[in-house]
């Protein structure tokens, strides 16, 4: 983010300075159950292409007042594009199948959408509704995140980078500086897997090209006219 902002600097500076102020040191990952079998085959579906897989789970947290309210977070796993952050006081899979049919007709379904086995997700209405559209719901072990890991890593960021440093006074609060952090977690912030590259960066337009009668200038007395005058 430094270099993107026009600095020259080394990392291991950088690095040097986040030791000496105390920041967060990343907490050392636990060992993880492997997703392959003993014959090579992989359990967990991988993502291969933007709308391949998506992925949805719940976060929560609390207003100054200590009134929870919850989150449910949608990524496409392929893009690491976070598609949606919906923000309530309370969310049942009717408020579920709202987010999801909005997003289906902004972005068309997916082929595949993955979860945990919360009721909100297993709800029969949701499995017979995403049936019917032809996504295929992928439900991971129980007492297994790691196996959501995609989105399990978002709502991480989520957290260290929103949640736990900021104090939301009004539950409007929560919800302006939570979609101001998702825009720029797609747009600005930038992913190791990719690149280094924010998922959905804000494209630059280029200045447009005014046509030539718009800066066209009267010639001068005695001298030669350069193409057609407007009258």
């Amino acid at each position: 983010m430094l270099r993107t902002q026009g600095w020259r600097v080394n990392a291991k500076r950088v690095q040097r300075i986040w030791r000496r102020e105390g920041l967060k040191v990343p907490k050392r990952q636990p060992k993880r159950g492997r997703l392959w079998l003993n014959d090579g085959s992989c359990i967990r579906l991988r993502p291969c292409w933007p709308g391949h897989v998506w992925a949805y789970d719940f976060v929560q947290d609390r207003t100054h007042n200590g009134r929870p309210f919850r989150m449910l977070t949608v990524i496409d796993e392929y893009s690491r594009k976070c598609l949606a952050i919906v923000v309530a006081r309370n969310l049942t899979s009717d408020d579920v199948l709202q987010v999801l049919t909005d997003l289906f007709v902004e972005r068309g379904p997916p082929d595949h959408i993955r979860s945990d086995n919360g009721g909100e997700f297993t709800a029969k209405i949701v499995r017979d509704w995403l049936g019917r559209i032809g996504v295929r719901t992928l439900f991971i072990e129980r007492g297994s995140p790691w196996e959501n890991g995609y989105n399990e890593s978002f709502n991480s960021k989520l957290r260290d980078e929103l949640l736990d440093r900021e104090i939301f006074y009004s539950f409007r609060e929560a919800e302006v500086l939570i979609e101001r952090w998702r825009h720029h977690y797609n747009t600005a912030r930038p992913h190791s897997a990719l690149g280094y590259r924010p998922p959905a960066p804000e494209a630059i337009l280029p200045r447009p090209i005014r046509p030539a009668y718009a800066t066209h200038r009267h010639a001068q007395p005695g001298a030669p006219e350069h193409g057609p005058t407007l009258s």
